[in-house]
């Protein structure tokens, strides 16, 4: 799967503030995220997070 710093990705579930969507900060075996709706860092596995990702959105399409 094709993640990059900077994205913004949809997830499957919600955060507990409401927000499902997330914005990546560092990727390696594991995720850095930050939630988009309260601004709370977590890291997730590489294979739970690839899993339940529904759309990524990309910052900067023309890279």
């Amino acid at each position: 799967m094709d993640v990059r710093v900077g994205d913004i990705l949809k997830m499957k579930k919600k955060h507990p503030c409401g927000s499902d969507c997330f914005s990546v900060l560092r990727i390696g075996m594991d995720f850095k995220l930050r939630c988009v709706g309260c601004g709370r860092e977590v890291m997730v596995p590489r294979a739970k997070a690839e899993k339940n990702i529904k759309r990524i959105e990309r910052e900067n399409d023309n890279v």
